[in-house]
């Protein structure tokens, strides 16, 4: 088991290792070499050997042999997990319902308000946006109460990240706007309305998927 100054150190590499990927820095079908990664954090191996088996317990590390590699999302898979994501976030949403710290609550709207305004000269920040998508669907799930809930949804999030944003840049503006409209259901208390703005979030970022799928 590891100690606590093991666990820490291991939780800042994966925390780092899990930026690489999710910037594209490490791309699906990238091997991943131990010694590399800890020269590249400046880390012992121990701690980013731990971090790896962790990536590769959520899916996200995909082990050939003695080898790991970054996954490389199918379609399939993303529509699985989005299916999966479907069910749990509206109810999840209907439970943080009046839950949500008013401060956290406003900090989420500014920054969406920041992004929006620089969205009209194409000048929006993609690692805020990622940071505010983070901090919002784990806000709503730590809200909800249930840790177990809120950690299955995180890991199911990071599993669909490579597909989000990146994938359709024209669904930002939407993106902001759906939060926004989330917040307020949870600030008000109303959880059925939440459920229904998280289930409409979702389903427009699938339609969406589908919809650059079809031109591809």
């Amino acid at each position: 088991m590891l100690t606590t100054p093991d666990k820490r150190l291991a939780l800042q590499a994966y925390d780092r290792l899990l930026e690489l990927i999710q910037s594209g820095e490490l791309k699906p079908g990238d091997v991943i070499n131990e010694r590399r990664m800890a020269e590249v954090l400046d880390m012992s191996r121990t701690p980013v050997r731990d971090a790896l088996l962790m990536l590769e317990g959520e899916g996200l590390l995909i082990r050939y042999g003695r080898a790991l590699q970054v996954k490389q999302m199918r379609i399939e898979d993303f529509m699985d997990t989005l299916q999966i994501r479907m069910l749990l976030e509206p109810a999840t949403a209907r439970m943080a319902a009046g839950n949500m710290a008013a401060e956290e609550i406003a900090a989420l709207r500014a920054d969406l308000e920041q992004v929006l305004a620089s969205e009209v000269d194409g000048r929006a920040d993609r690692s805020l946006v990622r940071g505010i998508d983070e901090r919002l669907h784990g806000g709503i799930a730590d809200a909800a109460g249930n840790p177990q809930l809120g950690q299955l949804i995180r890991t199911l999030r990071r599993q669909t990240q490579m597909f989000d944003l990146r994938a359709v840049p024209e669904r930002l503006t939407d993106t902001c706007r759906e939060h926004g409209d989330i917040l307020d259901a949870i600030a008000r208390g109303d959880g059925e309305a939440a459920a229904v703005e998280m289930s409409a979030h979702l389903q427009g970022v699938r339609d969406s998927i589908i919809k650059r799928l079809s031109k591809a």
